[in-house]
């Protein structure tokens, strides 16, 4: 189940960018989980038409996905079909992570690549006619040259998968027997390691994701009449393992996976994975050196295929010369030897990132992610109790056991009578778990045991990084609300002092908004990475 400040952070996102009705609907759903339009109408208050309209918008945007349960009927009657809908968290987050999606592609691909993908993420999903109307709207070129080269485009960013095929609108999802028990609710530590499949989000998610082939595939052949309308030609592109052609045919329905109609929306999966293994570059450079992140870089992009979700746990291992070949691909590359590489591979498994055996290489994902994740707790503690809280928490967070009190003071040369006032700090905050051991005996006597428990601290740090995130937007929007006036005079009209607290809202917005996107890079880490 999601945060509480998460869900505010959410809905604080979907007000913004949608209004207050929308957002009513929305917080409902991340509150009380996945819902029949009736149950969202009972418990909004708001009127059925409202409701409808709103899950529209949702929908449209990517933010929620509606799905089909079957239940058995009684006394000899035919099954119940209900419709539920479910609110996806993650991808209301990804709506302000749009910037770097579109950093992303303008720097593997053109500028037209970027204006499709920023129509897409603009429109939540788009069919081709769509997109080649909004081609011809911004271009003055001939129609068949623009339409043909919106084509292309499309199929460069589907090939890339950063595009894909919409979902299934209404999955049916099959009952299972843990449905008494919603997985959205947290597991116990043996049901941690399938925690995210039997989230009931998780599963209609899986179930509404087409076929790969399907998924990840365009119509690339057709024809123009003189209104530069599409029709069918004799040539469409084949889904492989299927006897019929998928035709893309007008229409202005808005539903997903019909063959009348094909739309299309961003891949929010391959972005933030291509945003992960930037991260494990980036930290493996900050740990060791370019040389290291380069081949690190190397292997990511060799075993980039192959990874089927994001956050996996380890990469297909590779040979040395198979990591040697996509190396020598990158200008920095060109200057490492094989010994060079041999010998970053052994810098690379000390922590170890890159985990080696009979001359087969595998990246740790989980091991690189853990320890990015240690340094940004670590530096929270820094930052906010001081030096000797750092180093108590460091030494819990590696001896991953119960420690006493006295033994922790001891190690870490904090003063006997400090370390109970640190811990107890640490431990109120909830960055501790602390247990007591009475030991009976002539004198009864008390010890106070503490460690770091990194699956409830993780969770508690996301939580304090939403509420932070939140606090952070409201400022923004604040600071500019104050400043509405003057925002909206003429560039010639603001002199003197006007012209001072217009550069000063500027430097101050340009700084909270540069902080909000590292703040969110922070949540990414422990939250989708």
């Amino acid at each position: 189940m999601v945060a509480e400040y998460g869900v505010k952070y959410a809905v604080h996102i979907i007000t913004n960018h949608f209004g207050d009705l929308v957002a009513k609907v929305c917080d409902c759903l991340l509150r009380r989980g996945p819902l029949t339009r009736q149950n969202i109408k009972r418990y909004t208050e708001l009127s059925d038409e409202q409701v409808k309209n709103a899950l529209l918008v949702l929908i449209q945007q990517n933010c929620v996905q509606a799905f089909s349960t079957e239940q058995p009927g009684t006394f000899g009657d035919a099954p119940k079909v209900n419709t539920q809908y479910a609110v996806l968290f993650d991808n209301i987050l990804h709506r302000l992570r749009f910037a770097k999606f579109l950093t992303i592609v303008s720097q593997e691909f053109d500028k037209q690549c970027g204006e499709l993908l920023q129509g897409l993420l603009e429109h939540g999903r788009l069919t081709l006619k769509q997109m080649f109307d909004r081609a011809k709207a911004s271009q003055q070129e001939g129609n068949l040259v623009v339409l043909d080269s919106v084509r292309e485009i499309l199929l460069k960013l589907v090939t890339a998968h950063y595009v894909e095929r919409c979902p299934a609108p209404e999955p049916l999802l099959m009952p299972t027997n843990e449905e008494e028990n919603p997985a959205r609710k947290r597991g116990p530590k043996s049901a941690k390691k399938n925690e995210e499949s039997e989230t009931i989000e998780q599963q209609v998610i899986a179930a509404a994701v087409p076929m790969e082939a399907m998924r990840f595939s365009v119509v690339t052949e057709m024809e123009f009449d003189d209104g530069g309308e599409g029709k069918e030609k004799s040539k469409n592109r084949m889904i492989p393992g299927e006897k019929r052609k998928h035709h893309f045919l007008e229409s202005d329905d808005c539903g997903a996976g019909d063959e009348q109609t094909v739309l299309y929306r961003a891949n929010f999966e391959e972005f933030i994975r291509h945003l992960r293994h930037k991260a494990c570059i980036d930290n493996v450079r900050e740990r060791l050196d370019d040389g290291a992140a380069s081949v690190l870089s190397a292997m990511l992009e060799a075993t980039r295929s192959a990874e089927k979700k994001v956050k996996t746990k380890n990469s297909v291992p590779l040979s040395l010369s198979s990591i040697y070949e996509e190396v020598i691909k990158s200008e920095a590359g060109r200057n490492m030897t094989l010994d060079h590489v041999r010998a970053s591979l052994v810098q690379l498994g000390q922590p170890p990132f890159v985990k080696g055996s009979s001359d087969s290489y595998s990246i740790e994902f989980e091991k690189i992610i853990e320890i990015a994740q240690n340094d940004e707790v670590e530096s929270i503690v820094l930052k906010r109790y001081g030096r000797d809280a750092y180093r108590i928490f460091r030494l819990l967070s590696k001896a991953g056991r119960l420690l006493e009190t006295d033994k922790i003071s001891d190690t870490t040369f904090v003063e006997k009578k400090d370390a109970p006032k640190v811990l107890y700090k640490l431990w109120k905050d909830g960055y501790l778990h602390m247990e007591k051991l009475v030991v009976a005996g002539a004198r009864q006597s008390q010890f106070l045991l503490w460690k770091v428990n990194k699956h409830i601290l993780w969770e508690h740090v996301l939580d304090e990084m939403f509420h932070a995130a939140l606090n952070l937007s409201l400022r923004v929007a604040c600071e500019l609300d104050q400043e509405k006036e003057l925002l909206n005079l003429p560039a010639d009209k603001r002199t003197g002092a006007l012209q001072d607290r217009y550069n000063r809202l500027r430097k101050v917005r340009i700084l909270m908004e540069s902080s909000q996107m590292k703040l969110d890079d922070s949540i990414m880490l422990f939250h989708d990475f």
